[in-house]
C-alpha cells in the first residue's frame, strides 16, 4: 500500500470516527485530504476505500440522520464502541515492551493531516469528538537517516543496496542485502537479513550506512526463512566486541581540557602551538563526534577511520548552519 492511500485511508478512519452523526459523501469528499477533484474519479476512489476499511475490520456503518420514508441522504460513521478494543491485561514483561515502543513512536507524520480533516469537519458545521480522538503516530523517529528506506523494505519484502563503512575501514562498500528486520539494541539500530555478497546472515549498523538505500529488487522477492530470530541475530552479531584503540591526536596549546584529562603522552610540538598526545578510545561513532564538538583545537592524525569521521561531523554541522 502506497504512503499517500495509507495517509487517505487513516485520514478518512479518522473522520469517521470524530463524528457524532453520519457523513455524506461529499463532506467526506471535503474533509478528507487525498480524493480528486472530479466527480466520477471520486466516486471510484471512495468506493475502493470502503471495500479496504471494511476487509481490514473497521466497522464501517451506513445511514442516515433525517427521518422520514424516503429522501433522506445516506451517510457513513464508525461506531466508537465497536472500533474500540475491550479492556486489556497485559503481564509487567508486555507492558515494559509496550512502554518502550511508546517512546521510540515518538511523531506522527500524519498528525497535521488528520487535524486538517477535523477542522475542516467543524468549519463545515459538523460536530466533532475531540476528547476521545485515537492517537495514532505512525512513524518511527530515530535519527538514523537510512530508517525509513530499510523499514519499508522490510515491509514490502524488497532487497536493498547501500554503501557501508565497517568498523576500522576507511572506504565505504558497496552492499546487497535482503532485509528481515530492523532492531535496536543499546541505543543503536540494526538491519539483519541475508548478504548477497556473503552470501550469508549478517547484520549492518544503520550509523554506518553512507549515503541513500535504494530498492535492489521488485517487492515480495524477499523471504524470512522459517524460525529467524531477528533480535537474536541482531544482538549476537551486531558488533564485535570492541577493543581499545589509541588515536594520535593535537591538542591546541592552552585548549581543549575535555580530551587533555585523560590523554597520555603529552608533548608540545613545532613552535609550541600544539601540544601531541594519545588518547585511548573503542567506538569511532562515538568518539569522533565528541571530539568534534572542539571544533579546531583537535586535530586527529591517525587511525584514519576516526580522522575521516571526525571531518565528516564538522562538515555535517558547518552544513547545517549554512542552511
Amino acid at each position: 500500500m502506497s504512503r499517500r492511500k495509507t495517509e487517505r485511508l487513516l485520514n478518512l478512519v479518522v473522520c469517521l470516527l470524530a463524528t457524532r452523526r453520519y457523513l455524506t459523501a461529499e463532506q467526506i469528499r471535503r474533509a478528507v485530504p487525498g480524493y480528486p477533484d472530479s466527480d466520477e474519479a471520486f466516486k471510484r476512489m471512495f468506493e475502493r476505500d470502503k471495500e479496504e476499511l471494511r476487509e481490514l475490520g473497521v466497522p464501517l456503518e451506513v445511514g442516515s440522520d433525517r427521518l422520514g420514508a424516503g429522501g433522506e441522504e445516506i451517510g457513513y460513521r464508525i461506531p466508537r464502541q465497536a472500533y474500540e478494543l475491550p479492556d486489556i491485561h497485559l503481564t509487567p514483561d508486555e507492558a515494559a515492551v509496550l512502554g518502550l515502543a511508546a517512546r521510540v513512536w515518538q511523531r506522527a507524520s500524519m498528525a497535521d493531516a488528520a487535524s486538517g480533516a477535523l477542522l475542516k469537519l467543524r468549519a463545515a458545521g459538523v460536530e466533532t469528538d475531540t476528547a476521545g480522538a485515537p492517537g495514532i503516530e505512525p512513524r518511527l523517529d530515530t535519527g538514523e537517516p537510512s530508517f525509513p528506506a530499510l523499514w519499508e523494505a522490510v515491509r514490502d519484502g524488497r532487497p536493498v543496496a547501500f554503501d557501508y563503512q565497517g568498523v576500522g575501514r576507511t572506504r565505504v562498500t558497496r552492499r546487497h542485502l535482503e532485509p528481515w528486520g530492523v532492531v535496536s539494541r543499546r541505543g543503536r539500530w540494526y538491519v539483519v537479513g541475508h548478504d548477497r555478497d556473503r552470501e550469508e546472515t549478517r547484520v549492518f549498523r544503520l550509523s554506518r550506512i553512507v549515503g541513500e538505500v535504494v530498492p535492489d529488487g521488485p517487492p515480495g522477492s524477499v523471504t524470512v526463512p522459517p524460525g529467524v530470530d531477528v533480535r537474536r541475530i541482531a544482538f549476537t552479531g551486531g558488533d564485535p566486541a570492541s577493543e581499545p584503540r589509541p588515536a594520535t591526536v593535537r591538542l591546541r596549546a592552552g585548549a581543549a581540557q575535555g580530551p587533555r584529562r585523560w590523554a597520555r603522552d603529552v608533548r608540545p610540538v613545532g613552535d609550541g602551538t600544539w601540544d601531541e598526545a594519545v588518547l585511548t578510545f573503542r567506538d569511532v561513532d562515538r568518539f569522533a563526534p565528541y571530539l568534534a564538538r572542539f571544533a579546531d583545537d583537535v586535530v586527529v592524525l591517525d587511525p584514519p577511520d576516526l580522522r575521516e569521521a571526525v571531518i565528516w561531523q564538522l562538515k555535517a554541522a558547518l552544513a547545517a548552519h549554512d542552511r
